[in-house]
Parts: C-alpha cells; structure tokens; sequence
C-alpha cells in the first residue's frame, strides 16, 4: 500500500503488486526520512528524505512482475537524481564505431555467429566499424534447432552482406560431448571446441586466400551485461555459471577479445541491432543459450536425443507462432529428461519413453523471470502433438518455477 502517492512512487496507484522478499524488513526510518509504502509485514516498504535526495524501496522496480517498477526508477532519475533521458541507440552505435576503430585498427577479426541475437548485432556493428576486415565464421555444431543453420546462412548474409564461412563441425563436438552428462563440462567442452574451430576456420581462411595473409588477430564476442555479472565479473556478483562467451576460454586462447555490447541489457541490443538494419527475423528471435540443445538435454548428448528434442522443439516453436504468443512469451526453452525413462499407454502396449518439459518465460533481461501462463488448449495441443509426432517421448510437462529460485535454462 502506498500513501499520498508522490516522491519516487508520483504517477502510481496506492495498492500495486511488487516484487519483494519478506524475509527481512525495516520497522521504522530514521529522522529527516518519511514513509512512502508500506505492507502487512513491512511497516517501511519505501521511504525518502527529499531534502537530501535520499530514495529506498524495499521490493524489486528492476523486475517485469512489479507493476510500476519501471515507473519509479523513471521518477528516481528524472526527477529524484534530476538526469536527462538523452541515451539513444545511435549514441551507442556511434561510440562503439569509434572504439572497435581504436582497438582493431588495421587487423583482421573474426567473429562466431551462433545464429543468436547477440552474435548478430556484435558482428554487424564491427563490421559497420571495420567493414571487410570482417570475416564472420558459423560454426554448425550440430546442437542448432530446426532450419536455424540455414536461416543464419540466408537472413543474416543478405542483410549485412558479410564475409561468412560456414564450418560443418557436427561430428567434433559429438566425439567431444560422448559420456559427458555433468552441464559445466559440457559447457566448458562447447566453448573449448568452438574456439577450436575457430583456430582451423582461421587457418582455412588464410590457406585460401593463397598467400601468407595477414593472421586473424580479433575475436568478437556476444558478450552482455547479464553475462558478465552472472560470470562473477560484476562488482560483488556471485558466480552464477561459467558462460562460454566469458568465462570456460581455453587459456591458450590466440586472440584478442572485442565486446562491443558488453554493457548493454538484452533489450538495449535488440533496439541496436534494428538501428543498424537488421530484420525482426534476427533482432527479435528468442534467445537461445550458446551451447545450444546441448544442455537442454539432461543426460549425455547423442545424435539420436539431439533428433528427438529438435522435433519437439519445432512443434512448440510452430503452435507458439501460430496462436500469436511469441512476443508475450521471452524464450521457451524445451528440454528432454533423457535419463528419465516414464512408463506411457501408446496403442495396445506399454511405453517407457522420455519426458520433455516445456519452460515457457517471460523477462526483460534474463536476470529474473516468470514462467509464462499459456492457454490451457495451447499446452494440450503441444502435448499432443509431441507425444503423438515424437517417437521416444510419452510424456510433456509444464515447468511453473520463477527465476529466482529456478535458472530459465535447465541443464
């Protein structure tokens, strides 16, 4: 409940839903401060003390499910912290120019598309940078979704006209990923090898030119915010996992590391990447964890549950765009319990197949997150057709956890 609505909380009803733990609160506020909000068992929800510019809340404004969150850090800044709202995605892509120019100079560069998001607006800004100096390498590991190999191979090329080599690795990482259950390893298995091929990628590249060219000094990275906090390399963050676009590098790594979105939150990416003209084919798709099916498949990865997980993964995918909901819902990573074998009724006889879980969610920017509340006539028709298209899984399951306690990932 808030009181006479004003001070950061202006502009914002006196009962709204926030985001908060209870497990600690403030019982009363010290002198000069006054009261703003407060619940049934925090007297003290939020305070301030106008005169010295002084602002608190108890609950999270950051996260989409606090109603008004987004409204009170408006009012913190503009009016509490008295700051102009001049940052725009031409600044960005102005000040990033200038900078990879600095770094990168005269050498060449070389960047992974992963087919992701971020991969895509990393490289074409360098690219607008550098242009030619430019070469781009997909690496198809084998652990892509349906028809995603072939739509960073068309979309992306037309709409940068970018260098790109395309390096058929799909056998490397199977071999490297044989009996490896535990998801550190294979994440620290995935970036191994894709720095792998990008080593033979840049030897292939120079060895065709036909000449001793110029070697392939820059690597571009998709690197976000979020990463770096969640990999521990935010003031005071906790190590939340190693991603394998910071943290997991082999120490004998050959190049030197460009990251032009390092600072940026996902949103802030997706606004640059359509400044820069890329279509809503690649700015606007679900995000997708680097090291692909891989650790969406709890278990070991082999060719015949990477199959069986891309068929279910396409099903949801296609009635997901079909009832509308892909922007309402972030992401919806779909993963196969491949160790987990359920007793099933198909026919005459018993199964014992594997179940899949749907994880639809919604967020801004990763860091926290609920899961999406689907129709229920939507998840009947997935479960439907997984369990009836899908040879091996007689069983689909809805996961209903938030982020915090659960990650959006699996593994």
């Amino acid at each position: 409940g808030v009181g006479e609505s004003r001070s950061i909380l202006a502009g914002t009803p006196s009962q709204q839903k926030v985001w908060m733990s209870h497990g600690d609160s403030v019982q009363q506020v010290p002198e000069g401060f006054e009261v703003l909000a407060s619940t049934g068992s925090a007297p003290v929800a939020a305070f301030a003390n106008e005169a010295r510019a002084l602002f608190g809340v108890q609950w999270h404004p950051e996260v989409n499910h606090t109603d008004f969150g987004q409204k009170v850090l408006e009012n913190f800044l503009f009016n509490g912290a008295k700051l102009e709202p001049n940052w725009d995605t031409t600044n960005v892509i102005d000040e990033q120019v200038e900078v990879i120019r600095n770094q990168v100079g005269n050498a060449r560069v070389i960047c992974g598309l992963s087919g992701g998001v971020d991969s895509a607006v990393a490289a074409a800004l360098v690219q607008k940078a550098v242009g030619d100096q430019l070469t781009c390498v997909f690496v198809d590991h084998g652990l892509l979704r349906e028809g995603e190999a072939e739509q960073v191979e068309r979309d992306f090329v037309a709409a940068t006209g970018v260098n790109l080599y395309v390096a058929h690795e799909t056998d490397r990482f199977l071999d490297a990923l044989a009996g490896v259950s535990d998801p550190e390893q294979k994440r620290k298995i995935i970036g191994r090898e894709f720095i792998r091929a990008f080593e033979n990628a840049e030897r292939a590249l120079v060895a065709e030119a036909g000449v001793e060219g110029q070697p392939i000094k820059f690597l571009v990275q998709g690197t976000l915010y979020p990463d770096v906090v969640e990999s521990g390399g935010g003031e005071g963050a906790a190590n939340i996992k190693s991603h394998h676009n910071v943290g997991g590098l082999p120490e004998d790594l050959q190049f030197e590391l460009v990251e032009p979105l390092r600072a940026l939150f996902k949103d802030e990416v997706r606004a640059v990447g359509a400044e820069l003209g890329l279509p809503h084919e690649i700015v606007g798709r679900q995000p997708f964890p680097g090291p692909g099916l891989g650790i969406r498949i709890i278990g070991e990865v082999t060719e015949e549950r990477l199959n069986l997980l891309r068929k279910a993964d396409a099903i949801a995918r296609a009635e997901l765009t079909a009832a509308g909901l892909d922007d309402a819902v972030w992401q919806m990573p779909v993963v196969l319990l491949a160790d987990v074998r359920s007793v099933g009724v198909q026919g005459d006889g018993r199964t014992y197949g594997h179940p899949i879980v749907l994880r639809p969610v919604s967020s801004e920017d990763a860091m926290t997150a609920d899961w999406s509340r689907l129709p229920y006539d939507l998840l009947a028709r997935i479960s439907n057709r997984i369990t009836n298209e899908v040879d091996g899984v007689n069983r689909v399951t809805l996961d209903v956890t938030s982020k915090p306690p659960g990650t959006i990932e699996w593994e």
